[in-house]
């Protein structure tokens, strides 16, 4: 596409709009396809798409539904219906009839479902789940049939790291159980949504219809069956959503319902990327505006936020996945680059529906002051508010990546992270924020530390053990890398090992694996299993000692349960004064290491094996 005219874009449009003044009006497009009754807000926008729709006359006649308004656009092919649905109003067919005059009418059903029962009450996920991340495209191909489907471009090609592998829905639903027996309590899969995009299509961030499900990775039908599974065995699901951009090959970018629908529509200009400008008391409202208003990259239209339309339609789009299939959570693409007004209107309307609903957003910044302007509850110097519960906690990321690769010295090693973990004072709440080791945008954890197993435990350790609520990159378990290829998405994305009929090794059996692998995999999930029914990790406080001599020591705990961990970096053991840590030992005789069930005293000092993790559940001294 021309960087610099969206001219070529918009040629099928022209000739749509001239074609259309001979046509007869038609309905070709109705969103959303259903709606709920006993919804919190009483408002549903219906979109209608098709030539010459916005000709017609919109009529209503159904029990506690009226229509408010209707609204219509520069573009004749575009409605847009509000209507209000009483607290009582029953499900059933909402017919809406359209008239043309007098040359006939048009009839089209809405469904109005029932909700399924405490919908409004649901439960997201929270710091008792450990989250597995999925790239649905490269985890297993459960249906080999929909590879490549008739009309859509960017066919299958497994030896482009870029291409689509095959990966779907039905492969992860095949696979639920090795997840739950890994430890994991909650998915969350990248965009599976249509992307009918000539290449890269198999990433999902160029979304090209908010309401379907990617046919090569399945159905509608199939992704809420996917939750179900998941959720009968205790594994929640969360969505990955985008309401920055959206594809070029989207429908509606194809034929705009109006000129302000996107930024920059006359000339493609690029986001600067400068997130901080959100929060800057001396940025330039260019530099502002350039970047919300932006492109990500030249695939992805940026979208006009402030056009009320529009963020009517986004917030629907978010609430209707959220009940139609079922969701404990929303992660949220690119967090800052949205309007950040309508970011905040988004996200409280998501948890006025659900208040008990968990959602992340991604800020990726290093910095504690960047990534808490935007949860909920934080007093920002220029009075800006969300309902945002969490974010994604890079600024931890990188100060762990420098603690484990930098030899320990002042000012370097765990100090770094001890250091950065000081700033939770800024945050509203830091166990709410979701810790990472790595994700699908950047270098595997195996290949950030070197390939060295020793560093790979200690992360996972502290991943597993520290506050907020951890995700895990699928084949992290069996040590994937991309090793050679830094930052290579395509590699970084690598098939799982098994996922395909002809993988040389299978994780989800252990045949071909190496000994390494196996018993990482091993070791990795008996502290996920053993993290599951601890409390003091779950919802316990935490206490953390300035590090010495290559060692970290912090304590989880609550009222009745402790946890101690210690993390020494060193190639050497080390042994720990324990008079140090009195004030969170006071009263406790020993602790069980639970990954080999050894009992050992507290007393006097304690011996930390070389580059190792110790981890012990305290238990009380006898009553005397």
């Amino acid at each position: 596409m021309n960087r610099n005219s969206l001219f070529s874009l918009l040629l099928p449009v022209l000739l749509m709009h001239s074609a259309s003044l001979c046509a007869e009006p038609r309905i070709e497009r109705m969103e959303p396809a259903n709606w709920w009754t006993g919804m919190a807000s009483p408002e549903l926008q219906v979109l209608v798409h098709g030539p010459l729709v916005g000709t017609l006359e919109p009529q209503v006649d159904y029990q506690g539904v009226r229509l408010d308004r209707v609204v219509r656009t520069e573009n004749p092919n575009y409605l847009f219906l509000y209507l209000q649905l009483d607290p009582d109003c029953p499900a059933g067919e909402l017919k809406i009839q359209f008239v043309d005059g007098d040359k006939g009418v048009l009839h089209r059903s809405l469904p109005l479902w029932e909700r399924e029962p405490g919908s409004s009450e649901r439960k997201g996920y929270g710091p008792s789940d450990v989250i597995y991340l999925i790239t649905p495209d490269r985890f297993a191909n459960g249906n080999p049939d929909n590879d490549n489907v008739e009309g859509m471009g960017d066919p299958a090609n497994r030896q482009d790291p870029f291409g689509r592998h095959g990966g779907d829905l039905a492969g992860i639903r095949q696979h639920l159980d090795y997840i739950k027996g890994m430890g994991f309590t909650a998915i969350w899969i990248c965009p599976v949504l249509e992307n009918s995009m000539p290449e890269q299509s198999y990433h999902g961030y160029a979304i090209t219809d908010f309401y379907k499900v990617d046919p090569r990775f399945g159905s509608n039908g199939e992704y809420r069956q996917l939750v179900r599974e998941a959720g009968a065995r205790g594994i929640k699901v969360i969505m990955d959503q985008v309401v920055n951009h959206c594809g070029t090959g989207h429908w509606f970018i194809r034929d705009l319902p109006s000129q302000d629908w996107i930024n920059f529509p006359d000339e493609i200009r690029i986001s600067n990327h400068r997130r901080t400008t959100n929060q800057d008391l001396h940025a330039s409202e260019r530099d502002r505006r350039l970047m919300s208003d932006g492109w990500f990259v030249t695939a992805m239209p940026d979208l006009n936020q402030r056009n009320a339309l529009l963020a009517d339609y986004l917030v629907q789009n978010s609430i209707w996945w959220v009940e139609y299939a079922g969701l404990s959570g929303i992660r949220m693409d690119t967090w800052p680059y949205p309007d950040k007004a309508f970011m905040a209107d988004w996200s409280c309307a998501i948890m006025e529906e659900y208040p008990g609903f968990n959602m992340v957003g991604e800020e990726w910044s290093g910095e504690p002051a960047i990534v808490s302007y935007w949860q909920r509850g934080k007093h920002n110097a220029d009075g800006y508010s969300t309902c945002l519960p969490g974010l994604i906690d890079f600024p931890l990321q990188f100060a762990l990546k420098a603690a484990l690769n930098h030899p320990e010295d002042h000012g370097k090693g765990w100090i770094e992270f001890y250091e950065k973990l000081a700033l939770d004072f800024l945050y509203p709440d830091p166990d709410n924020l979701v810790t990472l080791l790595d994700n699908h945008d950047m270098d595997r954890f195996f290949t950030q530390v070197d390939e060295d197993p020793a560093r790979f435990r200690l992360g996972l350790a502290l991943l597993l053990t520290m506050r907020g609520i951890p995700q895990v990159y699928y084949g992290t378990e069996v040590l994937m890398s991309n090793t050679g290829y830094p930052e290579n998405h395509g590699v970084i994305r690598t098939e799982f090992p098994g996922g395909w009929p002809d993988s040389e090794a299978n994780a989800f059996t252990g045949k071909g694996l190496s000994m390494e692998q196996q018993a990482t995999m091993e070791w990795l999930r008996r502290l996920l299993n053993w993290r599951k029914g601890n409390r003091a990790i779950h919802e316990g406080r935490l206490m953390h000692f300035a590090p010495a001599d290559g060692v970290y020591v912090y304590f989880r705990y609550t009222g009745k349960e402790a946890v101690m961990v210690a993390l020494n970096k060193e190639p050497k053991g080390r042994t720990l004064a324990l008079d140090r840590f009195a004030e969170r030992l006071e009263g406790y005789a020993s602790g069980t290491d639970p990954m080999t069930g050894k009992v050992v005293p507290l007393e006097g000092s304690l011996p930390v094996p070389a580059s190792s993790a110790l981890i012990l559940e305290l238990s009380p001294a006898p009553a005397e």
